[in-house]
């Protein structure tokens, strides 16, 4: 996929979260957002998804537009699947329901294909043994791969992932990844948002270094990680990968 964007502004309250985000990435699959906290990372990623409205600029998808009325933000948001790092799965309903619900009243499946959708679906990623169990009832690792379920059941044009695993302990945190790598393996398009370095290394083709409202450096991964040039970003590398 390729993004362009032009000029993004975003700005809450007093802080400014996006200064003139001006930037063009090439065709890629995988492309990761990393950057200290409160930088920019998730805002960029919301506005992606169309959770967010930017004051200024605008962003182009696989060279379309994205427009931001109401209506066509919404027809954007039901194209793409998003994992967010603190699950949002109904307590209420079973891990199997969390999936078949949206893709009745949002997506418009019949019950029937909806159900035989996610079945397949658990059945495919080792969780048809916890079907139909509560998200209480679930380890982290497992509520966020039903997460993910959710977020590929409805065959999304690409998927976004904000730190999907920064809730979990190290052990769930390899479950996850694992998982998030085998899609990519897949060859699905995927944005992510983490502050795993190792990951982000690994599992994607291009980087984006956010700071301060400001990407500060752009490219492949391979480049970026081994010989980054930003100082911010050089200072950021040592820190992270430290121990």
């Amino acid at each position: 996929m390729r993004l362009e964007f032009c000029g993004l502004g975003k700005q809450f309250g007093e802080q400014q979260a996006l200064r003139d985000v001006t930037l063009t990435i090439p065709e890629f699959q995988s492309l990761a957002i990393i950057g200290p906290s409160g930088g920019g990372k998730t805002t960029l990623l919301r506005i992606i998804a169309g959770l967010e409205i930017q004051e200024k600029g605008y962003l182009c998808i696989n060279g379309q537009r994205l427009e931001v009325d109401e209506e066509a933000l919404l027809a954007h948001r039901r194209t793409i699947g998003t994992v967010f790092q603190a699950y949002n799965l109904f307590p209420h309903l079973t891990a199997l329901e969390n999936v078949v619900l949206p893709l009745v009243k949002v997506h418009g499946f019949s019950e029937r294909e909806a159900r035989d959708t996610a079945g397949a679906l658990f059945a495919r990623f080792q969780l048809a043994g916890h079907a139909h169990r509560r998200p209480a009832e679930l380890s982290g690792g497992q509520q966020q791969r039903v997460a993910i379920v959710r977020a590929i059941a409805i065959k999304p044009r690409f998927l976004l992932f904000d730190e999907p695993t920064s809730a979990l302990d190290p052990e769930m945190t390899a479950e996850v990844l694992d998982f998030i790598a085998e899609l990519r393996g897949e060859g699905r398009d995927l944005i992510i948002v983490t502050h795993n370095m190792g990951f982000a290394r690994e599992v994607s083709d291009h980087c984006l270094f956010i700071a301060a409202g400001e990407v500060q450096e752009a490219g492949q991964s391979s480049d970026l990680f081994r010989k980054p040039h930003n100082p911010l970003l050089v200072n950021f590398l040592a820190k992270v990968l430290r121990y």
